[in-house]
């Protein structure tokens, strides 16, 4: 089969998509860092804001919350074999004829409350605040100039991050927002494929038929899908006869993390360079999340990012924060590197963060239903550890399809809120320590860890400075109610006063052996206490 725009879609189709140069708009404003990792490196500082604030809180949210059935729905709901195929085909039907389009005109956020939300994360700690501003299956989030599938034409027709960016401001906290789309034209490449099994066996699902003329009297009246599917670039040839040869096409081609520009889709790639300068100027984020390796595109990403830094100092006169994945040295002193679903094991020299989800990215009924978040006091242990280690933690609450979040989130908020009235004092404005911490349970550094964790324990110690202050947390409360810190001997400075937070002055003895504290019975928080320090030379 001919795999041209014109053989999948029908001739002239979605010319749009081939037609456009990739040559970028002008540049919105121009300053002093060009796109190149050499000036972002010698030019860039990660601003104050970000190194106080130490706690995130973000709206991973959007119409593959629908379903209510986990992440990457969109682009596994066309997998034949897969789970969420099976699940899709018995809740909706087939994907030929109800294709992931029909989710966003089903997404009405008709109880999304942000101002109740907002309510709940700044209890809780949250000093920024993260919008996704569209995700991988394409759909622009925001008012978007240069995306017709946005919702303001479709879904809950209202301005999901501008909405988010005003109520943000208003309570004094930073906003941040997370760019998704630029895997967008490999990530659907599913939706062109067909089953390759069973009674629908060769028949093409959604996106390999739908033109925009195919919406005449329908929701999406005056749309096209492609815009939306971004073209057949991996579409899968006919004859693909089991499902184990269908999924090894995808897997070595459009399932691949693909970082680098579409070669025969370049408009594509002008699409997503004038969205996110248009995120950027309309909603003026403290912090832009890429969800890529490094930055996204190639060169367009070292464009949109110096041209964000550029911009932020005409509007504020600061530095704003960028966020990629798997950074080397010099990369981490021209970006924010962010660590998804994973830890470090060393205090790291640049600041930095990790982001994970105490369910699915997106919202997971299951997880509810059954009770298996991730709890409070891990959150809390997670937290401690990352800031000791120069870090911050952010953290997706997943709302339901219609924007609410459930009664055992509530409650894993205001956990987590109860902890921080007592010992938000010791992590927030703090820096790190000469050491991060000691104890036995060692992690591995890196992306997607988390599975292979171990619990932490009594004897795991961390460390944070305010001024003249020292505080040192165990991560959990010791089992024979004493806390051991072997670093601090007389050697690294003489402690006089030991100040549990929440609680008294407690009794110490320091010797060579290090520092020993005896805890009281009464414990104000559950897990992780902190202890202020005060003395010589200890910070």
């Amino acid at each position: 089969m001919n795999l041209s725009r014109r053989g999948l879609l029908g001739a002239g189709a979605s010319a749009s998509l081939l037609s456009a140069c990739a040559t970028t708009p002008e540049q919105l404003t121009t300053g002093p860092f060009t796109p190149t990792w050499d000036s972002l490196i010698q030019g860039y500082k990660t601003p104050d804001w970000f190194r106080d604030a130490k706690f995130g809180i973000w709206s991973h949210w959007g119409p593959q919350c629908v379903p209510e059935f986990g992440d990457w729905y969109g682009r596994l709901m066309y997998i034949q074999g897969h789970p969420f195929y099976d699940h899709h085909v018995a809740t909706y039907g087939h994907p030929s004829r109800f294709g992931f389009m029909e989710f966003i005109d089903q997404w009405k956020a008709d109880q999304w409350d942000p101002e109740g939300l907002l309510d709940l994360y700044q209890a809780a700690g949250a000093r920024y605040i993260m919008s996704m501003a569209n995700h991988h299956d394409n759909l622009d989030l925001f008012d978007s100039a240069h995306n017709d599938w946005n919702v303001m034409r479709v879904g809950p027709k209202r301005d999901i991050v501008g909405t988010w960016e005003k109520a943000v401001r208003a309570r004094g906290l930073r906003f941040a927002v997370s760019n998704h789309a630029a895997h967008a034209w490999h990530w659907w490449q599913t939706a062109y494929g067909y089953d390759a099994e069973g009674p629908l066996k060769g028949v093409r699902y959604d996106a390999a038929r739908l033109t925009k003329a195919d919406g005449a009297g329908k929701w999406w009246d005056g749309l096209d899908p492609q815009e939306l599917y971004t073209g057949p670039t991996f579409a899968p040839p006919d004859g693909i006869g089991s499902i184990a040869e269908m999924n090894a096409w995808h897997d070595a081609r459009d399932g691949q993390w693909i970082e680098t520009p579409p070669a025969n889709n370049p408009a594509f790639v002008r699409s997503w360079v004038a969205r996110q300068r248009d995120l950027i100027t309309k909603y003026r984020p403290d912090m832009v999340y890429f969800d890529n390796y490094q930055l996204p595109l190639g060169r367009y990403g070292l464009e949109a990012t110096a041209e964000y830094y550029n911009a932020s100092l005409q509007w504020r006169g600061e530095l704003p924060v960028v966020n990629g994945k798997r950074l080397d040295e010099r990369q981490r002193k021209g970006i924010v590197e962010t660590v998804e679903r994973g830890f470090s094991d060393s205090l790291k020299p640049e600041p930095w963060q990790t982001d994970t989800c105490i369910g699915d990215w997106h919202y997971n009924r299951a997880r509810y239903t059954s009770h298996y978040y991730v709890p409070a006091h891990s959150v809390i242990q997670r937290l401690v550890d990352v800031v000791s280690k120069n870090g911050n933690l952010m953290l997706n609450i997943p709302q339901r399809g219609d924007g609410s979040i459930d009664s055992d989130e509530r409650q894993i908020l205001t956990d987590i809120a109860a902890w921080m009235k007592i010992n938000g004092e010791a992590i927030f404005d703090t820096r790190p320590w000469r050491i991060y911490g000691e104890g036995p349970t060692t992690v591995v550094a890196g992306m997607h860890g988390e599975g292979a964790a171990r619990p932490w324990t009594g004897q795991d110690i961390r460390f944070t400075t305010k001024g003249q202050t020292l505080y040192a947390f165990a991560l959990d409360w010791p089992q024979d109610g004493r806390m051991q810190i072997r670093a601090l001997t007389p050697q690294e400075g003489r402690v006089e006063a030991v100040e549990l937070l929440g609680g008294p002055a407690l009794p110490f003895r320091q010797t060579e052996q290090g520092l020993v504290i005896d805890l009281p019975t009464e414990r104000p928080v559950s897990t992780a206490p902190a202890v202020r320090l005060r003395g010589v030379a200890l910070v």
